[in-house]
């Protein structure tokens, strides 16, 4: 072999070592795609969901012990706990019926509803419902389960307002239906069904609603005149169905920003004199909906809710029932936006002419109690620097509220605690101790509660509590860990810092592998979800490893945050999201993550990534995008990647109305020529939820741009993160873009 060939020879040989050296091990990701198994079913004790049984004060849990799942009735009135049956006995009845054998403790059995007296219980196995005698365990299967029509995508359109079946008044005796676009009433009972007319106005372009209302008398009707608008339809090539070979077209509502919205006008008729009552318009023009609509008991009066385009004013409006006339009884109106669908609480008592309603308007969600006759505020019920998260339970009698809330006590302001209050805002009684996020579920009569709360990283504990004044009655069950903890797997840290204001606490977790070693430096993704909806770091334990364990288990830290503009917090706080999506809290992001390098050096501010679905996806986009300069690297599935694009509910509550130059400011689209780092794409071809174009369009300008990505089109799929092929691709991207490695070669591996 001549000298030449020796050193070609050799320099092979170092690059063929380089690169097997350079190649992340197929074991690596087998060890984290085994983490969820590896974990599962390791928490005793901590899986507790009460169902009470029928009126009394006894409820059932399934209690996953060592040694298998146990059933468990607690008597809340005499303080009594006990196995629910004799689970051996009744495997051995179970099994000869089914002729099989069935593991006492793995009993393969679903939706046990005991009889009050205890005497028994139905239950579903295999497709059928069953029914067992605990005199003799006898069991017997009866009529198989009705299965429920799964529901294919979402609907983002308006309703078809002439497709309701004909309505019934409460007495029997009416029929009240459409005809020729207006409102017609026929005798229930007479053969011949003689009918006669209410309304005369409706036409082609501004008919009646077939949704109408009676008076709970049966003398009044309300229905709605509609004047239509025009559907916004979008359209789909699944390029590979099943069925055939070749593609198929489908057409789907969705309305998008900006689009016009059909207008409702309630009318009211009275149906004795066949007169049409006259309701005034002039209080509900450009309305985003009418809705709700609520008769009185007395059928004096109905109201209903008026949410003006652009969710900047929301009405209860009250319409006498003898002259039409109209009334705004609370008038709801804010400078940025009001989140009716994440913070709407209206209650009405009507023996004292009352309704309680939530409200943002001191910068804090509270609830308020409000005269319904006058449309007067009596007073607020609730007030502080802390937010109403939901109500359980009014008590009229007694004018009490049991309710949720977070930010009142010390820690985590996200924690959820249980309070009482009176209705005019004295008494107030923290119902639940300790610090965590705490589920309850009350007694029929609720006289009680079963208690159960945790942290991200402290185990589950369940009590049982008096509902007056939270006192404890029992322990129910206490979560043992141990095992879990002995897969080695590392409970998620929470770590808090500023946000950009310097003053206001952000807070995140932060998740660490398995083989986690202080003296390496591992790059750090953010697992992002910043829509305005909601909060998103988890606050209660997980029992097993989460998708960003696994991925934490190929070399990284991973983290969650949640970042200004995310609800849950003041008004102030999520104010910061108003017509300025593209914010996403990124600057409290940052902030937090070098604030944590700070603290862990071995989190290396040098290797960013981020990923992200849905809004998460736009956020992730835009991380590389808006702030290049700190994240590197970015996997952005099936992204709302301009707010102009994706569905007009979500987009207007943020962005409002009319659409302006925000919603271009905010566009990943109109921005792509920003591009800087790594970024991959993933979508689903029939994305229901997200029109998919939304992402094509992103790809079409990154190419005009010239810009270098990865874009992965997932055939057929629906609104995704990728599934099995996307978490691949996904943790391919951040391997080799992270790591500097380069992931296994899949199509030898043939996984």
């Amino acid at each position: 072999m001549t000298i030449s060939r020796l050193i070609l020879a050799a320099i092979l040989l170092v690059f063929s070592v380089s690169d097997s050296l350079s190649q992340i091990s197929p074991d690596v990701y087998n060890k984290a795609d085994s983490l969820v198994r590896i974990t599962a079913n390791k928490v005793y004790y901590g899986n507790v969901k009460p169902v009470w049984i029928g009126k009394t004060n006894s409820f059932l849990y399934e209690n996953l012990t060592p040694s298998g799942t146990e059933f468990i009735i607690v008597d809340a009135g005499k303080l009594t706990r006990k196995k629910a049956f004799n689970q051996e006995r009744f495997a051995e009845s179970l099994g000869k019926e089914a002729g099989k054998k069935i593991d006492a403790g793995k009993l393969p059995i679903r939706n046990l509803v005991f009889s009050d007296r205890l005497s028994g219980f139905a239950f579903n196995f295999e497709g059928y419902n069953w029914i067992c005698n605990l005199r003799d365990y006898n069991v017997s299967r009866r009529e198989k389960v009705t299965e429920r029509a799964m529901r294919s995508g979402w609907d983002w359109g308006f309703r078809e307002e002439l497709t309701n079946d004909t309505v019934k008044s409460p007495d029997g005796k009416w029929i009240a239906f459409i005809k020729n676009f207006n409102v017609y009433v026929r005798e229930a009972d007479v053969k011949d069904r003689n009918e006669f007319r209410l309304s005369y106005d409706g036409a082609l372009g501004e008919y009646y609603s077939s949704y109408m209302r009676w008076s709970p008398d049966s003398k009044k009707l309300m229905a709605y005149r509609v004047k239509p608008a025009e559907k916004h339809m979008i359209h789909y090539i699944q390029s590979s169905p099943e069925d055939q070979l070749q593609p198929k077209h489908y057409s789907y509502e969705y309305q998008k920003p900006g689009d016009a919205v059909p207008q409702k006008y309630p009318q009211l008729f009275d149906v004795m004199l066949k007169k049409h009552i006259k309701v005034d318009e002039s209080l509900i023009p450009n309305q985003y909906s009418i809705n709700n609509i609520k008769w009185s008991r007395n059928s004096e009066f109905f109201t209903f809710e008026y949410n003006r385009r652009g969710h900047q004013q929301y009405d209860i409006i009250k319409v006498d029932a003898v002259s039409g006339d109209t009334k705004v009884i609370i008038d709801e109106k804010s400078a940025t936006f009001i989140d009716y669908s994440g913070k709407n609480y209206r209650y009405d008592i009507e023996e004292t002419s009352e309704i309680i309603w939530a409200s943002e308007r001191d910068g804090w969600n509270h609830l308020y109690l409000y005269d319904s006759s006058s449309g007067e505020l009596k007073n607020q019920i609730t007030s502080g620097s802390w937010v109403v998260r939901d109500v359980d339970y009014v008590d009229e009698k007694n004018r009490q509220i049991i309710f949720q809330a977070s930010g009142r006590e010390e820690g985590d302001p996200y924690f959820i605690y249980y309070y009482r209050i009176n209705f005019d805002g004295s008494g107030l009684k923290l119902l639940t101790e300790g610090q965590g996020t705490h589920d309850a579920s009350f007694s029929p009569d609720h006289s009680c509660f079963v208690d159960t709360w945790s942290t991200i990283n402290t185990a589950p504990v369940t009590v049982l509590r008096r509902a007056d004044d939270g006192t404890l009655l029992m322990e129910v069950e206490k979560a043992d860990i141990s095992e879990l903890l002995g897969t080695g797997i590392r409970l998620p840290e929470v770590f808090v810092s500023k946000g950009r204001d310097g003053v206001t606490d952000i807070w995140g977790i932060i998740i660490r592998p398995t083989d986690f070693d202080p003296s390496k430096k591992y790059p750090v993704i953010e697992d992002i979800y910043a829509g305005p909806h909601s909060s998103f770091v988890p606050k209660s334990f997980r029992g097993q490893a989460t998708g960003m364990h696994q991925l934490a288990e190929l070399g990284f830290i991973v983290v969650k945050i949640d970042g200004m503009g995310t609800s849950n917090r003041s008004k102030a706080f999520h104010d910061v999201c108003w017509k300025n999506i593209k914010d996403a809290g990124f600057p409290d992001r940052i902030l937090w993550i070098r604030a944590a390098a700070q603290k862990y050096p071995y989190m290396d501010l040098e290797r960013i990534g981020v990923y992200g679905t849905s809004a998460g996806g736009q956020n992730a986009a835009g991380a590389v995008l808006f702030h290049p300069d700190f994240y590197k690297v970015a996997v952005a599935s099936c992204g709302c990647h301009d707010n102009r694009m994706d569905k007009m509910w979500w987009n207007e509550a943020w962005m409002g109305w009319p659409v302006g130059v925000e919603y271009s400011e905010s566009s990943n689209i109109d921005n792509a020529w920003r591009l800087r780092g790594k970024l991959l794409l993933l979508n689903g071809e029939m994305d229901y939820n997200v029109d998919p174009s939304s992402t094509t369009q992103l790809v079409n300008a990154l190419v005009k741009a010239g810009k270098d990505f990865e874009y992965v089109l997932l055939p057929g799929a629906g609104h995704t993160s990728g599934g099995v092929y996307g978490e691949r691709k996904r943790r391919d991207f951040f391997v080799r873009n992270l790591l500097g490695l380069d992931p296994p070669d899949w199509n030898m591996t043939g996984k």
